[in-house]
C-alpha cells in the first residue's frame, strides 16, 4: 500500500491534493503504529518501595516507548484488590507470601515471580544518645520510652523486628513499651514525629530524599532475622501487554537493580 501510493505522487507530482493525501496516510501510518507498539502498565507496588518505584519508572519511561502507572497500598490491599478484579498487570509486593499465592490461585504468571528487592532492617531515632556503637546496650537496658515496630501479622518489617527481638531474649522486658503501627510506613512516621524514642523501621524509609527528619540508625546484622524477600509477579492481565511485559524485563536489568540498591534494598 505504502509503495503504490507513492507511485502515484511520482507520476503525477502536479496534482497537490494527492500530496497532501499521501502526507495525512503517513502521519495516519505513524500515528498509529506508534499506538500499537506503546501501552500502558498499571503496577501495583508495596508502600515501602513507592519512591524507588516513582525512579524506576521515570527511567522506564525515558527508554521506551511506554508508560507506566503506579498503584500504591499495602501488600494485602493490594492482594485484595487483585482477586476481587482489579485491572493491574503487575504486583511489587513487600513479601512472598501474596505472589506465591497468586501464582496458586491463577492470578499470576506461574514461573514470573521472582524477588526484585531484599528489604534491610534498621534502628533509627531522632534522639543522637540512644542509637550508635552500643546500639544493643540501649534496647538491652530499655531506658528509652517507646519501641516502635511495624504489625507482626501484617508487616514483613514487623515479622522481621519481633525475630530480632525474639532472638536477644526482649521481648518479654520490652513488653510495656513496644508500639505498633499498622505497615512500616506508620511505624517509621511514629518515630519521626516523636511518638517513640525508637523504631525498628525500613532502611529504605531512613535514607528516603523525602525523609526531612534527621537521626541516627545501627542496621541490624542480617544474621538476626529471616531475609526480607519482596517478590514481584506478572499478573494474568499483564501477559498480553508489551508495556507490562517490557517493565518485568527491566526490573531484572542492571539499570534498575543501580536504583534498587541505592534505596537501601539488596538484590540478586
Amino acid at each position: 500500500m505504502f509503495i503504490f501510493t507513492y507511485r502515484i505522487i511520482f507520476v503525477m507530482p502536479h496534482r497537490p491534493y494527492i500530496r497532501w493525501l499521501f502526507n495525512a496516510m503517513v502521519i495516519t501510518m505513524t500515528f498509529c503504529s506508534s499506538a500499537a507498539s506503546s501501552r500502558e502498565a498499571l503496577v501495583g507496588v508495596a508502600t515501602n518501595f513507592v519512591e524507588a518505584g516513582e525512579d524506576l519508572k521515570l527511567l522506564f519511561e525515558l527508554e521506551s516507548q511506554h508508560t507506566v502507572k503506579l498503584v500504591t497500598g499495602a501488600t494485602g490491599a493490594l492482594y485484595a484488590q487483585i482477586i476481587n478484579g482489579a485491572p493491574l498487570d503487575l504486583l511489587l509486593a513487600a513479601d512472598q507470601a501474596r505472589p506465591q499465592r497468586l501464582v496458586e490461585q491463577g492470578f499470576a504468571l506461574g514461573n514470573s515471580r521472582f524477588t526484585y528487592a531484599m528489604g534491610t532492617l534498621t534502628l533509627w531515632s531522632t534522639n543522637p544518645k540512644l542509637v550508635g556503637r552500643n546500639a544493643l546496650d540501649v534496647l538491652k537496658a530499655g531506658t528509652f520510652r517507646n519501641l516502635a515496630i511495624a504489625n507482626p501479622d501484617l508487616a514483613p518489617y514487623g515479622a522481621a523486628a519481633r525475630e530480632v527481638l525474639a532472638l536477644l531474649n526482649l521481648n518479654e522486658s520490652l513488653k510495656g513499651k513496644i508500639v505498633q503501627g499498622q505497615n512500616v510506613g506508620q511505624t517509621f512516621s511514629m518515630v519521626a514525629t516523636g511518638n517513640a524514642e525508637l523504631g525498628l523501621v525500613a532502611l529504605s524509609y531512613v535514607l528516603s530524599q523525602r525523609n526531612k527528619f534527621s537521626g541516627v540508625r545501627w542496621d541490624v546484622p542480617s544474621e538476626f532475622y529471616h531475609p526480607i524477600r519482596q517478590d514481584g509477579v506478572l499478573l494474568s492481565r499483564g501477559i498480553d501487554n508489551p508495556a507490562a511485559r517490557d517493565f518485568y524485563a527491566f526490573l531484572r536489568s542492571e539499570q534498575a537493580k543501580s536504583i534498587i540498591t541505592r534505596y537501601g534494598y539488596g538484590t540478586e
